[in-house]
């Protein structure tokens, strides 16, 4: 493909894209395909000869397209949101145009400067307090990996990093029973083991209970282990509960464990300061992290991670072998030394245009709107005869049930609710997901996509309301 081909070919693409936004609510929103529907379709070698574009392009839309979940229509309510923007688009454009492999202040200096920027503008943004430095990962899941190898080595003294485990280290780590599977995920990468993850009971409201955190601090110290690490979650993925922050800080700070919060979905909704009460006490905590890629708009992947103690983490990750030196006479930060990978993507550039195209009163705006679509969900969701809200709604996720007789058992009613979010699923016309809360199976309605509206949010209400009571 010649410049003058890919001109062609890239402003029919950018036209493409523009029709399917705008017509992307007639596409089921889940996807029809089968299990191997897309495979079967697809060549097991790679084409010996060039093909033009046109047909390159023909068969995404025959073969590919149909197994698209749309992520971006305003009819999806599964998981959290994954969000795009017109301006996160075209940022992403530049930055694979530009193609830098970002590992260091050295190999592009502009991306290392506007990460620092644009990091430092986002703590201002949700509160942060003073003393976070903050670098992007591309996951939550990265971010805590981070934390906790950072925690690891700093209550080793960094010996591990130099000398493996060995048979000494008896740390243990602690989430509550609510928190993400990225933390399980986490102990067992970083050695700590899933057998010394401590997971501690919640209230009601589906938040981390202080005093059983200290308690099982208490009782490990006893046995001869060692306390490490924390987190505190800030919007659980199951129901957005929201631990809370301060008197677990307080714990942590009393028997010196790291604390690092996980605020991946709810961290957005920090922009609002009537949202802050979230975060009280973080001055507590050593690392915090939120994914802009949920629900600031920003594209697929862009994980924002805070640390105070700098120093900790680059010399968890810090590593300079002779290919890698640069001779800069003036602090700079490289931010290959920030985390896992060596090799980095532009990932600041988009993040850059969606704070400047929507501004924060505007991100505000639709953060707000959201949330307040939820509480509209869920007020007209419990006042309908036979629907259950099944846990605490303060962002823009509602976790409900239905149950038509209260006499159902509960196995008959998990089994009911989950018929009934296949049938809403299967009509293509939005996207739910489910948990359990409580051994209860439950489905989520979560309000976030960038251009959803209260017409949506009806017509979804509509919906469940009438396959519920289809099902007698």
């Amino acid at each position: 493909m010649n410049i003058s081909e890919f001109k062609k070919n890239a402003h029919m693409l950018v036209e493409w894209i523009a029709d399917y936004f705008e017509k992307i609510e007639n596409f089921p929103v889940k996807s029809k395909s089968s299990p191997g529907d897309i495979i079967s379709k697809l060549s097991a070698k790679a084409p010996e000869r060039a093909e033009k574009f046109k047909k390159i392009f023909d068969d995404f839309e025959k073969i590919i397209l149909p197994g698209i979940t749309h992520w971006q229509s305003p009819s999806f309510f599964a998981y959290f949101p994954a969000n795009n923007s017109f301006p996160s688009i075209l940022g992403e454009l530049l930055s694979s145009a530009l193609g830098a492999q970002c590992m260091s202040w050295a190999t592009s200096p502009a991306a290392a400067e506007l990460e620092e920027a644009v990091m430092t503008q986002l703590a201002r943004l949700i509160g942060l307090p003073e003393g976070f430095c903050g670098v992007i990962e591309d996951t939550a899941s990265t971010s805590t990996l981070c934390a906790l190898l950072s925690a690891r080595e700093k209550y080793s003294n960094y010996s591990i990093n130099a000398d493996g485990f060995g048979a000494k280290s008896r740390f243990t780590a602690y989430c509550s029973d609510q928190a993400h599977s990225s933390i399980e995920k986490a102990v067992k990468i970083a050695g700590i083991g899933k057998n010394n993850l401590r997971l501690i009971r919640c209230h009601n409201n589906y938040a981390m209970i202080p005093s059983e955190l200290e308690a099982a601090v208490k009782k490990d110290i006893k046995a001869g282990f060692r306390p490490i690490f924390a987190v505190a979650a800030i919007g659980t993925t199951g129901s957005t509960g929201i631990d809370p922050l301060r008197a677990i800080g307080k714990i942590c700070q009393k028997y010196d464990l790291w604390l690092h919060v996980d605020a991946a979905y709810a961290g957005s909704a920090l922009i609002l300061p009537e949202m802050r009460y979230m975060i009280d006490g973080a001055e507590y905590a050593d690392s915090f992290v939120f994914n802009p890629h949920k629900w600031l708009f920003t594209n697929f992947d862009c994980s924002a991670y805070f640390v105070k103690d700098k120093a900790a983490l680059i010399r968890t990750f810090e590593i300079l072998p002779e290919y890698l030196k640069t001779g800069e006479k003036s602090p700079v930060n490289n931010y290959r030394d920030w985390g896992i990978q060596l090799g980095r993507r532009f990932r600041s550039l988009k993040l850059w245009f969606v704070l400047r195209s929507y501004g924060a009163s505007g991100l505000r705006k639709l953060i707000k709107k959201h949330i307040a679509l939820a509480q509209y969900f869920a007020g007209e969701l419990s006042a309908e005869k036979g629907f259950e809200i099944m846990a605490p709604h303060p962002l823009s996720v509602v976790c409900f049930r239905y149950k038509p007789q209260a006499k159902l058992s509960k196995e008959k009613t998990n089994a009911l609710n989950a018929e009934l979010l296949d049938k809403l699923n299967a009509t293509g016309k939005l996207y739910l997901s489910h948990t359990k809360l409580n051994g209860d199976h439950v489905i989520r309605m979560s309000i976030g996509q960038t251009n959803v509206e209260k017409k949506h949010v009806k017509a979804a209400l509509g919906l469940i309301i009438k396959t519920a009571h289809g099902l007698g």
